[in-house]
This record gives structure tokens, sequence and C-alpha cells, in this order.
């Protein structure tokens, strides 16, 4: 999980096969901040993602001031994949709630998992669970719940969701009784 910018982009093979006809494009990134794998990985220099689509292959903007949020996994050869079923967001499209959730309060949820609700009846079945609601409420995956709470595992080891205070009003607005 990287905070990064996209410097360039270049296809490339996907494997040094030469029966092996897929392509990726590596992306080359400038990484501004690892919120997780720094065990596994240090500084990350290239993101590699399928050249189509159709094998869930993500076009990110290259060259430009765009930083994004990039989730993938480290293969055994050392190289970060990504993909579509992997959570990629522009930087600025995040929520200030999810902005510092990446600092602490998402790790807090280590301990938890967390069950999507597809569709009434749904329950969770353990008490380190927490029901994601987000698809049945809205029709989307990262609604309202992903985007403001965090699910996080209690001192008594039960997990529940969790929301941050707001942040403070730009403007008070005294209001006294007539």
């Amino acid at each position: 999980v990287i905070r990064a910018k996209i410097s360039s982009e270049k296809v490339v093979p996907a494997s040094d096969d030469p029966l092996d006809t897929h392509k990726m494009i590596r992306y080359e990134i400038k990484q501004i901040k690892m919120f997780k794998g720094f065990e596994k990985l240090k500084d990350v220099q290239y993101v590699y993602t399928p050249f189509d689509s159709s094998l869930c292959g993500v076009k990110l903007e290259a060259n430009n001031k765009k930083q994004y949020l990039l989730t993938g996994q480290i293969l055994n050869d050392g190289k970060v994949l990504i993909h579509l079923c992997n959570y990629i967001e522009p930087w600025d499209d995040l929520s200030l709630s999810q902005k510092k959730s990446l600092n602490q309060r998402y790790q807090m949820g280590c301990g938890c998992k967390i069950t999507t609700c597809y569709m009434v009846p749904c329950s969770i079945t353990a008490p380190n669970e927490c029901l994601w609601t987000d698809w049945l409420i809205e029709r989307k995956l990262y609604g309202h719940q992903a985007k403001h709470y965090a699910c996080i595992k209690r001192s008594d080891g039960t997990c529940s969701w969790y929301r941050g205070g707001p942040p403070p009003e730009k403007e008070f607005i005294d209001i006294s009784e007539p």
C-alpha cells in the first residue's frame, strides 16, 4: 500500500519465456509514502499491470502531478503487481478519514474480518467481523462506509466500525436566544 506519482510507462514482456506473448505495462513510480509492505520491500520503483484490461490491467496517468493510492501484491521475484481487483484511487479522491486511517487506524483492524453484505438477510458469524453494507445500501463497494469508517479491533477482541470525529468547522456561528 503506497502513495505514489507515475513517472512513466513502458510496455514490456510478461516473462522471459519467448513463447509467452502476454505483455505488461511497467509503470515507473515516485514513491511518496509506503503504508504497508515495507517488511518485504523498502522502496518501490516500478509497478506492473497486465497490458489488457480484459486481464484486469489498470490504466494510470503518467507524467502529471496526479498522485495515487496503490495497493497490490509483491510477487516472489520482488515485482509489485497491480490489477483491477486492487484498491487504486487518485489520492485527491480519498476522504479525509481514509487519508488519516492509512497512517494508523486501518492497522488496528488487521485482526478483523470484513464481510460484505450483498443481499438481506446477512449477519456476522464471529465477534471479530464487521459487516460491510455499502453494496446493499448504495449499490457500490466503495461508498459512505468505506470512505468514512474503519473496522477496528477493540480491547475485548470484538471488531466494530469506527468513525473518527468530524473535522472542526471552519466557521462558528453564535446563536443566542431572543
